[in-house]
């Protein structure tokens, strides 16, 4: 890549392997030389395009003498930090194979990994670069992932005065927020948001608590509400239940997903849904942080787009109301020990001034916390009553609650009536 902007240049290179077979090939960038396993890659069909990012931007250099192909250009004092700059290097790549005669790479099939500073890449390429089908960071911690306001009360996790002086992997403006993260006016459950409606697959590592999973599982589970309102929820994958707690290793769980999703945003060939796995040891709660509903998106008055169920590893069941005054459809994301239920009520043929839904869950199933609607209990046949914002429904006008629970929400069954 010979890159000339502003009377300025710079040249980087990245070397490419190629699967057996003929192509053109889809392809995954692989930050740093390791992500997500790249012979189960290659084995799938995708070429592996390896991408050194230190030669665009170097570690261990000062804020004010950043060095790399991206300051070369932009300047040594430039504010913008390593993984801004690092993206930018694979956007320059991809527009050398968008200018390609199309022979050997496609450039609408393109993916990205990497694990722990690359994982952190890997996902802020991802957000930067619509262009990416398929984002995979792996154990990417703090500066990547997880919600920065979840660090500093995340037991263990790299803090973020630490995260931003190790490397100037933020940029420069974020100094003024490491000792105040609420002050931030975004975090990284809106970059995840950003990703949305690509292929998203987040692998992370419980048993490192530097890496931060439990704050990574609430942006996951946040930034997944923004896949089901724009009708693309079964697009988003996150997996942090592994039994290796070695740091970046190729571990087993994470290969039928990956080939997966290889094969659905890449090849094109496949249409599995995402799922969302979350570790016991690492589980986020998103209620603790979340204070708004999931929007009813729509194309234009009296058009709703049609939505996916999040994370749908269970059918949505629907069953109709006495008079057909509302109906109850439920969705469950469900991961080792604990899920999260959606339930979404929607007005029948005559407005509603207010809806009870009665839902049965199934046994062992225990409800922790909810949002957006009363309830009368935690266990077995549980009355929810919406809030005063969410009562009054136009005809075929929806409104959603949903609440997490420990045990298994698979089975959960609900009915809804007027009043």
């Amino acid at each position: 890549m010979n890159v000339t902007e502003n009377g300025r240049s710079a040249a980087f290179s990245a070397g490419v392997q190629l699967p057996s077979g003929s192509g053109p090939f889809p392809a995954v960038f692989v930050v740093g030389g390791f992500g997500a396993d790249t012979a189960t890659i290659k084995a799938s069909g995708a070429a592996v395009i390896s991408y050194d990012p230190l030669a665009v931007g170097k570690e261990g250099t000062p804020r004010n003498n950043k060095q790399g192909a991206f300051y070369s250009i932009y300047g040594a004092t430039s504010s913008t930090g390593l993984l801004a700059a690092w993206a930018w290097g694979v956007s320059r790549i991809i527009d050398v194979i968008e200018q390609s005669d199309g022979r050997v790479l496609k450039a609408d099939a393109l993916g990205v990994t990497g694990c722990s500073r690359y994982g952190k890449s890997a996902f802020a390429i991802g957000v930067l670069d619509q262009r990416i089908a398929l984002t995979m960071p792996v154990e990417s911690g703090t500066a990547g992932v997880p919600i920065l306001r979840g660090i500093p009360g995340e037991s263990g996790a790299q803090g973020l005065s630490n995260a931003y002086g190790e490397q100037p992997w933020f940029g420069d403006a974020f100094g003024a927020y490491t000792g105040n993260p609420a002050g931030l006016p975004v975090d990284t459950h809106e970059l995840v948001a950003m990703v949305a409606p690509r292929g998203l697959f987040i692998m992370e590592n419980p048993h490192i608590d530097w890496l931060g999973a439990r704050s990574g599982s609430v942006a996951a589970l946040a930034g997944a509400e923004v896949y089901k309102a724009l009708g693309a929820g079964a697009n988003i994958s996150y997996w942090s239940d592994v039994q290796d707690g070695t740091h970046c290793a190729t571990r087993p769980e994470w290969r039928t997903p990956l080939q997966q999703n290889i094969q659905k945003f890449l090849l094109k060939t496949g249409n599995a849904a995402g799922t969302f796995r979350i570790s016991a040891k690492k589980q986020g709660n998103l209620a603790d942080w979340r204070d708004w509903p999931t929007p009813v998106l729509t194309d234009g008055p009296g058009t709703t787009t049609p939505t996916t169920p999040t994370i749908p590893t269970t059918p949505t069941t629907t069953t109709p109301a006495p008079g057909d005054a509302c109906t109850a459809a439920v969705s469950v994301n469900q991961w080792t020990g604990g899920f999260v239920t959606t339930i979404r009520v929607t007005a029948g043929p005559a407005p509603l001034t207010g809806w009870t839904v009665t839902a049965s869950l199934p046994p062992g199933a225990a409800i922790t916390s909810g949002w957006n609607a009363g309830r009368s209990g935690d266990t077995g046949t549980v009355r929810f009553t919406n809030t005063t914002f969410n009562g009054a429904l136009s005809p075929g006008q929806s409104a959603e609650f949903g609440y997490q629970g420990t045990g298994t929400g698979t089975g959960t069954t609900a009915s809804c009536a007027a009043g």
